[in-house]
């Protein structure tokens, strides 16, 4: 098969934007739209080796969903890695993930490779998903123990002009004379909606004040904090300042 009619079956198995670009002897580039969260496109080859044709990422994915310290080797991760290689048929030769053409059916190679590749991506979601559901229980847990059961709501929304819950509240502290919204904050997407959240309530003309407890605010991006800082009340840095912590919320309790 030569490789106008490998690129042509590319494209009715994948889709119109794959492309081959040859990069030495038996070596091509495999240029196709699908990427990472941050815009990374993954990396894709086409190889001759021997009397066989293979796909590989030549060891990329990996170690891109490594970048974020994430442990491929014990555990959960691990298991599911070895799930997705299984899968869809993919070898893991130590970091570099390999299919090989069976058949000269390269576009099925390449549909199949690709779901594998999306499929380990996931790993780094699932993580951040993870660490993001740990710290929303810290404090859930923190304010459980200041708040008394009829002074919260978790999860809060305005029933009537929000009845999908598109706009959530984290906890609203209840029985005072202004809605106190307090929110979770570990990560720039979660201090964003924060922020919009706030405005929607702004434009229902709902007063209220707003809390930030942050994970860790020193590491989410200055925009998206100092955007946050137009609409809140109080932000808190992270949940290691015990004391002062419980003194605030003891105040909002009276206000």
């Amino acid at each position: 098969m030569n490789l106008t009619m490998i690129e042509r079956e590319f494209k009715e198995k994948v889709c119109n934007e794959v492309s081959l670009v040859g990069e030495g002897l038996n070596r091509y580039i495999v240029h196709q739209p699908f990427m990472f969260d941050d815009g990374d496109h993954f990396v894709v080859l086409l190889k001759r080796e021997n009397d066989r044709w293979v796909l590989t990422d030549e060891g990329h994915t990996l170690m891109h969903v490594q970048y974020d310290d994430i442990d491929l080797q014990h555990g959960m991760r691990a298991r599911l890695l070895d799930s997705a290689l299984r899968a869809f048929s993919v070898e893991n030769h130590e970091g570099e993930l390999r299919v090989a053409v069976p058949d000269n059916r390269f576009g099925d190679a390449l549909f199949s490779f690709l779901q594998a590749l999306n499929k380990i991506t996931d790993l780094d979601y699932l993580s951040r998903e993870r660490a993001h559901a740990a710290f929303t229980d810290d404090c859930r847990a923190l304010i459980e123990e200041l708040i008394p059961e009829d002074r919260r709501t978790f999860n809060y929304h305005d029933a009537q002009r929000d009845p999908d819950g598109n706009y959530a509240v984290d906890c609203r502290i209840n029985g005072t004379s202004k809605a106190n919204f307090v929110f979770f904050i570990s990560s720039d997407f979660r201090c964003q909606n924060a922020t919009i959240v706030c405005h929607q309530f702004e434009r229902w003309g709902t007063p209220f004040r707003a809390t930030g407890i942050f994970e860790d605010q020193a590491e989410i991006n200055r925009r998206a904090v100092a955007q946050f800082s137009d609409v809140a009340y109080k932000q808190i840095p992270s949940l290691g300042s015990r004391e002062r912590i419980e003194a605030y919320f003891e105040e909002i309790l009276k206000v």
